[in-house]
C-alpha cells in the first residue's frame, strides 16, 4: 500500500467502512478484505451510498483498465466518470446515434478549398506509384476529421477499407469526441487514437466508426513492418512500394539471372535497402548503381514479406488455402482457391495478384534461370502464408501445401485473378 497508509483503515467491514465515510460526499478509505485476507478493497462514497470496488496495484493502481500514480488520481478519475454517468446517462446512451462523423461539420466549409490543392491525386501509372505532393506545413493544420472527409470525395484514391488502429490516449487539456463532437472526461485515459491516422474518439464511439481509416504519414513512419493495408492508404498507392519498384528493378535486369529468388544476396546489403525504404520510401535508390548483384534487389522484395506483421496471405484466411491445396482434384482445387482468395484483404489480394504475374514471367525464362513454379514455391511458400501458433509438427506438414499453394497460384495467376 505504501504512500496509501494514511488512507488505510486495516480489516475492517462493510458497515464500519459506510459509517466512517457517511459524513462527506466524496470521501474514501481502504481497508483489507474481511472475506478475503489479503486482498485491499477501496470504498468510495458517492450519490449518498458507499460504492466498494477491488483495489489492485502492480506498481500502478487500479481497479479497472486505468492505471494511476496514486490513489487520490484513481478516485479523482472515478467520481469524475461516476458523475458523468450518473447524471447524462441517457445523453451518453444517445451519443452514437447522431454523429457528427458523417456530416462532417464546420470546419470543412473553411478547409476545402486548401486541401484539394493540398492533396492532389495523380492517376496510378501502369507500372509504379503516382508520386505524392505534399505541404507539411499546411497539413498540419488539418483535423484528422477532416483529410479524411475530403479523401472520400475522391475518386482516384484506391478504395480500400481499413479498420482504425485505436489505442487508450491520455488527452492534455479538454478534448471533444471526433465521432459525437461530446466532451471527453476523465482525469487520464479518457478515449482512444487512432495510431494510424490520429482520430480521437470515445472508447464507446470507437465501437461505431466505419472502418475508413485514412493514414497519416506523420503517423506511418516505417515501409518494412507496417501493416500492408496502412502503408497503401498512407501513400495512396494500390500496392506497397517496395513490391512495385523492387519487381520492375527485377524484371528490368533479373529475369535471366540464375537461380532468381533462391540465391541470397548478402544479408548486410539487404539490410541496406530495407534501410533506404524505411528512409526515403519511393525514392529510395535500388538501381543497378546502387546495388549490382541482383539477388540483393529480390531478397530484399523476400523479406519485406516476411516481415509483414500480417502475412500477405492472412492468418484468417490461411487455413481455407491449406484446405484447398489438400484437395486432389485439379478443377475443384482451383475452385477453392479462387473462394479462399475472396477472403483476403483488397490490398492483399491486389499485391499477391500482381506478385504472382511476375512470378510468372520468371518461370517463362527457366531455361536461364532454372526457377520453376515449384521452385519458386518452395521459395514463396513459407514466406507468404505463416500459419499463427502452430506446433510444430503441423507446421512442418504445411510446408508442402504452402508450396503447392504458391505453386498454383503462379501456374493459373490468369484464371484465379
Amino acid at each position: 500500500i505504501g504512500s496509501t497508509a494514511v488512507l488505510y483503515h486495516g480489516m475492517i467491514s462493510r458497515e464500519e467502512a459506510d459509517q466512517l465515510l457517511s459524513q462527506a460526499e466524496g470521501s474514501y478509505l481502504i481497508r483489507e478484505s474481511q472475506r478475503q485476507p489479503g486482498t485491499y478493497t477501496l470504498a468510495l462514497r458517492f450519490g449518498n451510498q458507499t460504492r466498494n470496488f477491488r483495489l489492485y496495484h502492480d506498481g500502478k493502481h487500479f481497479v479497472g483498465e486505468k492505471r494511476f500514480e496514486s490513489i487520490h488520481d484513481l478516485v479523482t478519475d472515478g467520481l469524475i466518470t461516476l458523475y458523468i454517468e450518473t447524471k447524462a446517462a441517457e445523453y451518453i446512451a444517445k451519443m452514437t446515434i447522431n454523429p457528427i462523423y458523417e456530416h462532417v461539420g464546420y470546419t470543412t466549409l473553411n478547409q476545402e478549398p486548401t486541401l484539394k490543392k493540398l492533396l492532389p491525386l495523380s492517376p496510378e501509372a501502369p507500372d509504379g506509384p503516382a508520386p505524392a505532393k505534399d505541404d507539411n506545413n499546411a497539413e498540419e493544420r488539418l483535423t484528422s476529421l477532416v483529410r479524411r472527409a475530403t479523401l472520400r470525395e475522391s475518386d482516384l484514391a484506391p478504395k480500400y477499407e481499413k479498420v482504425h488502429n485505436f489505442k487508450v490516449h491520455t488527452f492534455r487539456g479538454p478534448h471533444w469526441c471526433e465521432y459525437c463532437a461530446n466532451f471527453m472526461w476523465g482525469l487520464i485515459a479518457q478515449g482512444v487514437k487512432c495510431a494510424d491516422c490520429g482520430l480521437n474518439v470515445h472508447k464507446q464511439c470507437s465501437k461505431v466508426v466505419p472502418n475508413d481509416c485514412q493514414p497519416d504519414l506523420r503517423h506511418v513512419k516505417k515501409v518494412y513492418s507496417c501493416d500492408l493495408t496502412t502503408l497503401v492508404k498512407a501513400h495512396n498507392t494500390k500496392r506497397p512500394m517496395v513490391v512495385d519498384m523492387c519487381i520492375q528493378e527485377l524484371e528490368a535486369r533479373g529475369l535471366q539471372s540464375e537461380g532468381l529468388y533462391r540465391i541470397s544476396g548478402f544479408s548486410e546489403l539487404i539490410e541496406d535497402v530495407k534501410l533506404a525504404f524505411d528512409r526515403d520510401g519511393e525514392k529510395a535508390d535500388i538501381s543497378s548503381n546502387a546495388y549490382e548483384d541482383i539477388n540483393i534487389i529480390s531478397g530484399a522484395l523476400k523479406l519485406y514479406f516476411r516481415e509483414l506483421p500480417i502475412p500477405l496471405i492472412t492468418y484468417d484466411a490461411h487455413p481455407r488455402f491449406i484446405e484447398a491445396a489438400k484437395i486432389t482434384d485439379a478443377e475443384k482445387r482451383l475452385e477453392s482457391l479462387h473462394e479462399a482468395l475472396k477472403l483476403l484483404p483488397p490490398a492483399h489480394c491486389e499485391t499477391l495478384r500482381y506478385l504472382m504475374a511476375h512470378l510468372k514471367r520468371v518461370t517463362q525464362y527457366e531455361k536461364e534461370n532454372l526457377m520453376s513454379s515449384e521452385n519458386l514455391g518452395i521459395v514463396f511458400g513459407p514466406t507468404l502464408m505463416r500459419a499463427p501458433e502452430l506446433d510444430a509438427m503441423t507446421a512442418l506438414n504445411d510446408i508442402r501445401y504452402q508450396r503447392l499453394v504458391v505453386e498454383t497460384l503462379i501456374t493459373h495467376e490468369d484464371v484465379l485473378f
